[in-house]
């Protein structure tokens, strides 16, 4: 049974030299036949087995002259978008490039290319174009082993059902390995099925986004891509991540998400609280919260908020005459007087008065919790209260310093701004397309908070998509993942699915998002969320042997020839020994060193349940097909 499963195609090819044994013996039966030196009756079945037997030994040399020609590999293909279109034409399908199903035969060749120097067994690319093969060999200069991917001299377009990508997709590879080249056919596809696309790119590029932009020309309305980048504002548009939500307490968990660990969560606690009171306070006087207004009354104090919310309190409990009550009319006197002492300075007279009127005159039975909250903050020491939110203003003053503060806390009031406003739930109703860009290189610390708050916002949006149901697909891609996790979006990715969210994930190593979550352990488990798996060339030991463990292992079949000889002490005693063993042992999938062979935009998957396939993406050129206009100069 070994013997038959077992083949090793990376040697000369034998069977041709037995083929044209066979037609010399055909030719020769033939010539005796014709010439009546051996009757026909027997030169005629003769000649016939000769055919057979040369014709089976030629298809086995033809065989294996393929496979060593297809080792030459396949080029970097480029195509147009009109040239992609007829690829994409199933909605329903994903198209993942050019390659073909990875089976236990392949490792198996892709073992014993190990073995030898695969340059001594090439041939030539063009008996595979005398074939009808489709050849493009890879040159000699560019990156990676080519003989990875002419394992299997035929490929064909890679497609997987759509639905196999509701449980979220991860692209890891090292730099320039084509995770951006992966990232821009999936987000073409995802734009021509008329999905929501949401692209957070941390280090803008201007490929991606230019393929975005025509995908948009060409299979949306004129106005469908909306950009916002931190450093160009003007171009963009303003985006309010504060203004979806359903329970008040949300906006502080939103904040929570984007400030930096503590390690007794004590600092986060009291930050979420800060955010909290803040924002219910805001909502009492029927402000609608956001970034500027957190930050404005957190730094500078509650005080304000605090005076709305006792000022509406008092004309609903005590009617529009209050404060001609005596004991109002009194504390109101001592407080212009001075002698009140006041917690900080931003607190007025009147603030004063009213604080003091409540926390003696209105009984536990009429008071507004809303307004504890803001009173326990009031008499809170202000020295204390700025330790103690020491992890949250740095956050706040980077979403809401220079250009920041109106592009993501946008006044609808203000005539002299023009830019659109806009919020997740206006792109999704919309059905827009939205790149984010977020400057991470010169200004990686404001970058990541950009990430994290919109993505917190998304989750939110998820959880109300949940709730309420009926929904458009919205399809999610985040490059370079380690910039931006948090804790929604990993959310996003264990329940996003429910809430109809595809996400795609890119990173280039597990190191990058240990770091980022503080251990292996915890990114392992971020990335367990992911069903599906495709892996670019990546030098990283951890995220190979990551990748590997995901692809599993098959049965890798080892030749192994002994050759002994002796002699007697006797003249003439002479013992030799031939012996050929075929031994069985389960190895790896894919062999972990070969991810760091793999010739750029080329990929091992692991998809749909671990089916594992073994492809190459396009590069897809957006303004290939374009007229060239030629200028003219003026005399």
């Amino acid at each position: 049974m070994l013997l038959r499963r077992y083949e090793m195609p990376w040697r000369p090819a034998y069977e041709a030299r037995a083929g044209m044994v066979w037609l010399f013996a055909l030719a020769w039966f033939v010539i005796v036949g014709v010439t009546g030196q051996l009757p026909r009756t027997l030169a005629l079945p003769l000649s016939l087995i000769c055919l057979l037997m040369a014709l089976m030994r030629l298809t086995q040399a033809l065989r294996t002259l393929i496979l060593r020609a297809s080792l030459s590999g396949r080029g970097i293909q480029v195509l147009t978008t009109q040239a992609l279109a007829p690829l994409c034409a199933k909605p329903d399908e994903v198209f993942l490039g050019f390659g073909f199903e990875w089976r236990p035969v392949h490792s198996q060749r892709l073992y014993e290319l190990a073995k030898i120097d695969y340059r001594e067994f090439s041939v030539s690319p063009r008996l595979l174009t005398w074939l009808g093969y489709d050849v493009n060999p890879q040159p000699d200069s560019e990156i990676g082993l080519p003989y990875i991917h002419g394992v299997e001299p035929r490929e064909i377009p890679l497609y997987r059902p759509l639905q196999n990508f509701e449980g979220g997709t991860l692209l890891v590879g090292t730099t320039q390995s084509g995770k951006g080249v992966a990232l821009a056919t999936l987000i073409t596809q995802a734009i021509r099925r008329g999905d929501v696309v949401i692209v957070i790119d941390p280090k803008n590029s201007r490929r991606l986004k230019r393929v975005a932009q025509r995908a948009c020309e060409d299979y949306r309305e004129p106005d469908t891509f909306l950009e916002f980048h931190p450093a160009f504002p003007e171009t963009g548009i303003r985006i309010d991540f504060t203004f979806n939500w359903q329970k008040p307490t949300e906006l502080a968990s939103r904040i929570q998400s984007v400030m930096p660990p503590d390690t007794g969560g004590a600092f986060s606690a009291f930050g979420w609280d800060a955010v909290n009171v803040v924002v219910q306070g805001l909502i009492e006087i029927e402000e609608r919260p956001n970034l500027v207004k957190l930050t404005k009354y957190i730094e500078g104090g509650i005080e304000p908020v605090l005076e709305g919310s006792l000022r509406r309190f008092y004309d609903k409990t005590l009617g529009g005459s209050w404060r001609e009550l005596p004991e109002m009319k009194k504390l109101l006197h001592d407080a212009h007087r001075g002698n009140m002492r006041k917690p900080s300075e931003a607190a007025s007279a009147d603030l004063m008065a009213f604080v003091a009127y409540y926390e003696h005159q209105i009984t536990q039975s009429q008071r507004s919790k809303v307004i504890d909250a803001q009173v326990r903050t009031f008499r809170h020491n202000r020295e204390h209260y700025q330790k103690i939110t020491a992890n949250l203003l740095p956050v706040l003053s980077m979403l809401t310093s220079g250009d920041l503060g109106p592009s993501l806390s946008p006044d609808p009031f203000d005539a002299d701004d023009t830019r659109p406003i806009m919020n997740f739930e206006k792109i999704e109703r919309a059905g827009h397309v939205l790149y984010m860009c977020l400057d991470s290189l010169p200004d990686p610390s404001v970058a990541s908070a950009i990430g994290a708050l919109a993505l917190a916002d998304l989750a939110a949006r998820a959880g109300m998509r949940y709730n309420l149901g009926g929904y458009r697909r919205i399809s999610l891609f985040v490059d370079e993942v380690a910039n931006v996790i948090n804790q929604p979006l990993i959310e996003i990715l264990n329940k996003g699915a429910e809430g109809g969210i595809f996400t795609t994930c890119a990173m280039q190593t597990l190191a990058d998002l240990a770091k980022r979550l503080g251990s292996e352990d915890a990114a392992r488990m971020a990335l367990g969320n992911l069903n599906n798996l495709i892996a670019m060339r990546t030098k990283d030991r951890p995220t190979q042997d990551f990748v590997v463990e995901t692809f599993g292992k098959t049965a890798i079949h080892t030749m192994r020839v002994g050759l002994g000889h002796g002699a007697d002490a006797h003249l003439g005693d002479f013992s030799s020994n031939y012996s050929t063993q075929i031994a069985e042992s389960f190895e790896e999938m894919v062999p972990v060193d070969v991810l760091g062979k793999l010739p750029n935009l080329q990929y091992f998957a692991s998809v749909s349940g671990g089916r594992i396939i073994k492809g190459r993406f396009p590069i897809l050129d957006p303004d290939a097909d374009r007229v060239p206009v030629t200028l003219k100069a003026t005399p």
